[in-house]
């Protein structure tokens, strides 16, 4: 059936992994287009500066300390958008985390770990979402990766994990069209983004990782995605749309397999705290944004001309 969507100022949005990367971009462009949001993520202090920042630039939202790899946890955050706004009509499962280093090599524990965060968090949100956008029409929309469809070593768990929320959204969107329900349901396969990624993830190699090198850079870096919150779309792959400059968020053309995932830096090696919940979280947030490094700077952000540019055409 045709899906009718609310113009993007008219909408409330649910948005996990809202401290960084992606998911902070997201957030901040989408409280320019006059969305109400409801922001989850691992680190509350983080979500508690962003969403003053929304507040200071006349947007609403509210922050939910949500693990997404804990079903009552994110249960608890879709009751908090409808304890503050009474609905939901978009929700965004973008929280997720890698894994560098051989698969013969990462322990289980910790693979079994990141499942839990990108495959399941996307299970949890999903089915917490899908009452409340079928009683009244909306959008589903799952943060996957080009390893969704492709894999890289050196992150062999990650682009597994990958897959599975590819055949997991796929599935979804078959039942639900075959249920008429009024949800649109939409996969995002970005390829690499200039994000926190690398020092968010587990890591095993003797080195540190970092993002593979860009085949391709688009002049300032802004890229457009397709409509998503405000108009149907079943997949996307390619450069997502965080409406960034080439020193914020920039969108990278697909990588080269392989190459260039780690620096010629000894590793800080990181695995159980890759995991972690709440300030330890907010300390590593290295790239969460330039309007945080404004303020670690002390630069006034009230000026106009230091504003981020964060442009958005679309929900994501």
């Amino acid at each position: 059936m045709d899906v009718s969507l609310k113009p993007l100022d008219q909408q409330v949005m649910v948005i996990t992994g809202a401290s960084s990367g992606i998911g902070l971009a997201t957030a901040l462009a989408a409280a320019k287009q006059g969305v109400k949001l409801v922001l989850g993520a691992r680190s509350k202090q983080t979500l508690d500066e962003v969403v003053r920042h929304i507040d200071e630039q006349g947007g609403e939202a509210i922050a939910v300390q949500v693990d997404v790899g804990i079903d009552d946890e994110v249960r608890q955050l879709a009751a908090a958008a409808l304890e503050r706004f009474g609905r939901i009509d978009t929700w965004v499962n973008d929280a997720g985390l890698s894994i560098y280093g051989r698969i013969d090599e990462v322990g289980h524990k910790d693979s079994e770990r990141m499942f839990q965060t990108n495959f399941w968090g996307v299970v949890y949100g999903s089915v917490a979402a899908l009452p409340h956008l079928k009683s009244s029409g909306g959008t589903l929309i799952n943060v996957g990766s080009e390893v969704s469809e492709a894999t890289i070593p050196l992150q062999g768990m990650y682009s597994a994990s990958k897959h599975a929320v590819k055949a997991f959204t796929d599935a979804l969107r078959m039942e639900l069209e075959a249920d008429k329900a009024p949800v649109s349901v939409t996969l995002i396969q970005p390829t690499a983004v200039d994000t926190p990624f690398p020092e968010h993830a587990a890591n095993y190699m003797s080195l540190e990782p970092k993002l593979p090198d860009a085949d391709d850079r688009a002049g300032d870096g802004r890229q457009r995605d397709p409509g998503c919150g405000d108009r149907p779309d079943r997949q996307h792959q390619g450069r997502c749309d965080v409406g960034a400059e080439h020193d914020r968020w920039r969108s990278h053309a697909v990588a080269r397999r392989g190459d260039g995932q780690d620096a010629d830096r000894p590793s800080a090696t990181r695995r159980a705290a890759a995991f972690a919940r709440g300030d330890a979280v907010s300390r590593r947030r290295v790239r969460a944004g330039a309007w945080a490094r404004q303020r670690e700077r002390g630069v006034d952000r009230r000026s106009p001309a230091r504003q981020p540019s964060i442009r958005v055409t679309t929900a994501l």
